[in-house]
C-alpha cells in the first residue's frame, strides 16, 4: 500500500480478525503443544491457524497433519509445507502473503497461550488504532520473564554494554540497562524499541505499509529490524503486561543445529548494523563492531565446543 503525504489510506475490510502463523521444523511435540493451547479455548472472533512447515524430515508434519486433521477440514488450520528450509523470515512471509486478516501474530511453535491473551492483546489494539505491533509478557517454564520480550534496538553504546557486562551489573540502571529494559517494571504496559518474534501481533494495515519481513535474516534479527520499520512509519510498538504466555526457548534447536544457530545469531548482528547503523558511524567505529561482532562469536564458539 501506498502512504501519500495527506496520511494513511483508510483501513481496508477483512475476512477474519486473525491469522496466527506457526512455523514447524522438527518439533512435533512442542508444535502440537502450540497448537492446542490456540485451539482449546474459546475466542470470540474469527481466526485461523497457518502452519508453516520447514522442510522437516522427521515425520512431524505427518503427524500433525493427522492430529488435525479435523480443523483442516473446517478452515481452523492451513499446512503450507515447504521443500527446502529458507529460514524463518521466508517462512512467515509465505503464510503472511495468503493472509487477509485485521491482526497477523507470529507465534513460536515452542510457545503456549495463556487464558484470553490473544482477545486481550487484540482488544488493547482496537483501543489505540496508532499500535503497529504488540508483544505480550513472555514467562519462561519457571516463572521467570522472558528477558527478550521487551528490548531496545541494539544500537553500539547498548550492544557494547551488554558485550561488557554492564547491562548485568548494573541491571537497574536506564543507562547500562536498555538492551532489555531491566530497569522497567515488567507488570507495567508501555511502548518500546522491539518486541520479540516469538510472540508479535501486529496490524495487516502496518504490514502493508512496511512490507514483509526481510529475508536476509535466516531465523534471528528480523523482529528486530521489523520492529524498527515499524517504529520508522510512525507506529507504536507496545510492550503488553496484561497478557501472557509461556515460553519453553531453545526447545526447538537441537543439539546438531546449536552452532549453525550460533552463527546465524551473529550474522544477524552484522545484518541489522550494516543495515541501519553503518552510515552512521565513523569507518573506525565500524571496524571495532565487527571486531566485536565476530570476535563474541568466536567466544560462544569456544565455550560451546567444551560444553
Amino acid at each position: 500500500m501506498i502512504v501519500s503525504g495527506k496520511g494513511r489510506a483508510p483501513p481496508r475490510r477483512f475476512k477474519m480478525d486473525l491469522s496466527i502463523i506457526i512455523v514447524n521444523y522438527r518439533t512435533y511435540d512442542l508444535t502440537k503443544q502450540t497448537i492446542k493451547s490456540v485451539l482449546d479455548k474459546d475466542h470470540p472472533f474469527i481466526y485461523e491457524i497457518v502452519l508453516v512447515d520447514n522442510a522437516s524430515d522427521d515425520g512431524s508434519l505427518e503427524k500433525l497433519k493427522k492430529d488435525f486433521s479435523r480443523e483442516e477440514k473446517d478452515g481452523r488450520i492451513r499446512f503450507i509445507i515447504n521443500t527446502e528450509n529458507k529460514g524463518f523470515a521466508h517462512a512467515n512471509n509465505q503464510a503472511l502473503k495468503e493472509t487477509d486478516s485485521k491482526y497477523v501474530l507470529l507465534l513460536n511453535s515452542d510457545t503456549v497461550i495463556v487464558d484470553d491473551c490473544l482477545e486481550r492483546c487484540m482488544e488493547y489494539m482496537e483501543k489505540d488504532k496508532k499500535i503497529g505491533a504488540l508483544g505480550c509478557k513472555v514467562l519462561l517454564p519457571d516463572g521467570k520473564l522472558d528477558k527478550a520480550c521487551r528490548r531496545s534496538f541494539p544500537t553500539v553504546g547498548v550492544s557494547f554494554y551488554r558485550m561488557t557486562g554492564l547491562s548485568k551489573l548494573f541491571p537497574k540502571s536506564e543507562r547500562f540497562g536498555r538492551y532489555n529494559l531491566t530497569y522497567l517494571d515488567e507488570n507495567e504496559t508501555y511502548d518500546v524499541e522491539c518486541i520479540v518474534g516469538a510472540f508479535m501481533m501486529v496490524r495487516s494495515n502496518t504490514i502493508e505499509e512496511v512490507g514483509l519481513l526481510d529475508e536476509t535474516f535466516f531465523m534471528y534479527g528480523e523482529d528486530i529490524d521489523w520492529c524498527y520499520r515499524i517504529k520508522a512509519a510512525n507506529w507504536k510498538v507496545v510492550y503488553y503486561s496484561d497478557a501472557q504466555i509461556i515460553h519453553y526457548k531453545g526447545g526447538s534447536l537441537n543439539k546438531k543445529e546449536k552452532p549453525k544457530m550460533i552463527y546465524e545469531f551473529y550474522r544477524a548482528m552484522y545484518i541489522f548494523y550494516n543495515k541501519h547503523y553503518r552510515d552512521s558511524y565513523s569507518k573506525t567505529v565500524t571496524v571495532i563492531t565487527y571486531l566485536g561482532i565476530w570476535g563474541m562469536y568466536c567466544l560462544k564458539r569456544f565455550i560451546n565446543f567444551f560444553r
